[in-house]
């Protein structure tokens, strides 16, 4: 650990967990002070479950009053908080209940910052201003993916002035006061989801493992929270109603996101989100699919080009994760990245970026757009030019497609070769 600067860690969102956590509900929002509700929710998915009837019946039966905002889009969109943020002011709504994905959850936090601020919510996104207060956000979580439900970060799409992803990170502030946390909720979550959401996962400990800092305990949170996804999702896979998978992969989101990997580390700037920002905003796509595709070639432009130091750390994730036993440095970091990149394959996620229904002739503007600073340099564990960018962008282009590379895989399981 650096001698240098100062860390600060919080961590305060109060987890139920367990089958029938959501029951909890309006006994979780009285406890915290909620006197007007809006329930946040998406496009219908939480309908069909039957959570939205749960929680509806719960808040009637508390006396507890609310309104709706359904229709929140897997990459959550300005427009739809700047809606529910009209809407929850004209309403007097003092708490924001999220039932859903991220996206939800995120949009619930936009919409709470909104409530708490005079100006206009998106200064925060544009790091035009800094919050020093938010309404309260409760967050039930009905896929394991983005850690929302504990994190202190949103993440927004920009559908009114472009097509970019904003962000906010203040967890002393945007972090939910409670996630109810029901493994069961995730039952019906799709295979593509469930290992896209697993990607999701793992590259927000990725992401931390490759802070500038070093803590070799962060590292050792980190990749033992990896090695734990990567044993449980394939039989989540396998078998959607696996109560223990679902509950290791529903603790490691909320755990790979609420900062405990990255603990002891300074200066959160991702260096594989970064990358994959433009293309979920821009295409559409999964989130967690293009962290999947991304993750094996930053590992690998890093070994390469990052240095002796960073070269070793990259060796430094191969043993943590995969147990690589070479001794050679940089054999080990490219055998990481190898095997990260096949077991990606192995889970069904894209290792080419035509996987992603994106042409490879689309590189030169992905590129342009590639998230950057006034320099034109994307920060992060080693800055890179837009050079750098397109030659990690190229080399998803020089891939098999996951068809071919699920083969491959030398952790998939027979019983799940089609998903």
């Amino acid at each position: 650990m650096n001698q240098t600067g100062i860390v600060n860690f919080n961590m305060y969102t109060e987890i139920v967990f367990g089958a029938g956590a959501e029951k909890k509900a309006a006994e979780m929002i009285k406890k915290h002070g909620g006197k007007k509700v809006m329930l946040v929710y998406g496009e219908g998915s939480v309908k069909k479950s039957g959570l939205y009837d749960t929680l509806t019946g719960l808040l009637d039966g508390a006396g507890i009053p609310f309104v709706e905002l359904g229709g929140v889009k897997p990459n959550p969109l300005r427009s739809t908080a700047m809606r529910g943020l009209e809407y929850a002011k004209r309403e007097g709504v003092d708490f924001l209940l999220a039932a859903g994905g991220g996206s939800v959850i995120d949009t619930a936090k936009a919409i709470a910052l909104g409530l708490a601020y005079d100006g206009d919510f998106w200064d925060f996104y544009l790091k035009k201003a800094v919050p020093e207060r938010s309404a309260k956000v409760g967050a039930i979580n009905t896929i394991s993916a983005a850690g929302s439900e504990t994190s202190g970060s949103s993440v927004i799409v920009d559908d009114v002035g472009g097509t970019f992803k904003k962000s906010v990170m203040y967890p002393g502030v945007v972090r939910p006061v409670f996630a109810l946390e029901n493994p069961e909720l995730t039952y019906s979550v799709s295979k593509y989801q469930t290992a896209a959401g697993a990607s999701d996962i793992i590259a927000h400990s990725f992401d931390r493992y490759f802070l500038a800092d070093s803590c070799r305990l962060a590292d050792e949170f980190a990749s033992g929270l990896i090695r734990t996804v990567m044993k449980y999702a394939p039989a989540a896979l396998c078998k959607p109603d696996d109560y223990e998978a679902r509950s290791e992969l529903m603790l490691a989101g909320s755990f790979s996101h609420n900062d405990f990997t990255g603990v002891g580390k300074r200066g959160y700037v991702f260096s594989v989100h970064g990358l994959e920002s433009y293309l979920s905003a821009a295409y559409d796509t999964s989130h967690g699919a293009g962290l999947a595709l991304l993750m094996p070639a930053w590992l690998e432009y890093i070994a390469r080009n990052g240095g002796a130091e960073r070269t070793r750390h990259a060796a430094q994730f191969a043993r943590d994760v995969f147990g690589t036993r070479t001794g050679d440095d940089m054999a080990a970091a490219l055998e990481g990245a190898r095997m990260l990149r096949e077991w990606f394959a192995s889970i069904g996620m894209p290792v080419k970026l035509s996987d992603l229904g994106i042409p490879e002739s689309d590189i030169p503007e992905i590129v342009k757009n590639t998230r950057s600073d006034e320099r034109g340099i994307l920060p992060g564990y080693l800055e890179l030019d837009k050079k750098a960018v397109k030659e990690i962008f190229d080399s998803t282009a020089l891939r098999g497609t996951a068809k071919q590379n699920i083969a491959q895989g030398r952790y998939l399981k027979e019983d799940f070769r089609q998903i």
